[in-house]
């Protein structure tokens, strides 16, 4: 299935900001950023006081699902303004219509690179949130091989997001590089055990890594998320360490500067996707030309607004969430005003706000039938 490049035009959350309209040219690429992976249906079970108990029935006090996986990163970044291109695999079940059109209508993004696959369906991962953690159980297999298959080439574009995984290469990531696409990667949980940097050859191609503190020291053998920040930035031009609830910190290789900016805090509901939204405010500043800590805090500030709502993807806040947010903090008392200093440089950016703080989204929910 190939549908029909969408309309691009300026969505709810992105309120018509654009980022990089100061930088745009008739000669630029044809999307900004462009991804590729696995979709999944997400279904979010939230307000649960503890992890459910074997033998137990558990009830939870809320519910949502939305697009996951790859569609966690593609919306958060299409929310920033960013001109997305996914190339994914949507079954054609329910699920995979609804994935299908959250993303290219609800969002904006462009799947003329994506198809659906007859008879295959979609991956499903059900998420428990509670004390501020998750659990999650998934289930799904493959895509089968398909004639017109995901490209084994990346469109002319400002930038790629990889996830990079040990001892699976990706053909696009290097010939995206050649092309001068500027690559952010970041990585998961190495199941096999030995952590081995060489086992990710596609390093070779990035302009940033950006790892957890866990996935950092883990494969420099470093016990200081600081340290092995360092040791990585001997192997990538920049090295994001992502902290969790202290922030995140980064090493530039080339030229020895050194960034790290602390968390905001919040009441964290469901903390699915943060570590895919920081990576995309990180893309959204660096693309912009930002120096280095005001790219780690708009990474920090996104991340942040994401956990106050459940749903991976669709807790991404745009514009108009981070507008409502900067107004409403502006009046409270309780505010440190040199902290807030921190996020002055967005105010140029910024739409009028035009709802109030803590917004109130719709729950994301699934529908099985079309009225005529």
């Amino acid at each position: 299935m190939t549908t029909s490049r969408g309309d691009h035009q300026p969505r709810q959350h992105t309120a018509g900001v654009d980022p990089l309209g100061a930088l745009r040219t008739p000669a630029d690429p044809e999307c900004d950023v462009f991804l590729t992976g696995t979709v999944f249906l997400d279904i979010i079970f939230t307000g649960l006081d503890s992890a459910p108990v074997r033998g137990t029935e558990t009830w939870a006090r809320g519910m949502g699902s939305s697009p996951g996986g790859v569609a966690n990163m593609a919306t958060a970044l299409a929310r920033l303004g960013l001109r997305t291109s996914l190339a994914a695999a949507f079954g054609d079940d329910h699920y995979g219509e609804y994935c299908w059109d959250a993303l290219e209508q609800g969002e904006g993004i462009d799947l003329t690179r994506s198809r659906t696959v007859p008879g295959w369906h979609s991956p499903v991962t059900v998420s428990m949130a509670y004390e501020g953690e998750r659990t999650m159980v998934s289930h799904g297999h493959e895509a089968p091989p398909l004639d017109g298959a995901l490209p084994a080439t990346a469109p002319r574009a400002r930038a790629a997001v990889a996830s990079l995984a040990p001892g699976r290469p990706e053909e696009w990531v290097g010939d995206a590089a050649r092309r001068d696409t500027r690559i952010f990667a970041d990585t998961g949980w190495d199941d096999t055990g030995r952590w081995d940097l060489a086992a990710l050859p596609d390093l070779d191609h990035c302009e940033a890594f950006l790892p957890n503190a866990q996935e950092a020291m883990r494969y420099t053998r470093t016990s200081c998320p600081r340290a092995a920040a360092r040791a990585l930035a001997d192997k990538v031009p920049l090295a994001v360490v992502t902290l969790g609830p202290e922030g995140a910190y980064a090493v530039d290789g080339a030229t020895g500067e050194t960034a790290e900016v602390p968390a905001i805090e919040v009441a964290a509901l469901d903390p699915t996707g943060a570590g895919d939204v920081f990576v995309a405010g990180f893309v959204t500043g660096t693309l912009a030309g930002w120096p280095l800590a005001d790219r780690l805090a708009f990474g920090g500030l996104t991340a942040a607004l994401s956990v106050q709502e459940f749903g991976g993807s669709l807790s991404a806040p745009g514009w108009t969430e981070i507008a409502a947010w900067w107004n409403y903090v502006q009046g409270c008392d309780d505010q440190d005003p040199a902290a807030l200093r921190r996020y002055a440089f967005l105010e140029p950016l910024l739409p009028a706000p035009i709802r109030p703080w803590p917004l109130r989204r719709a729950v994301p929910t699934i529908g099985f039938g079309r009225s005529a």
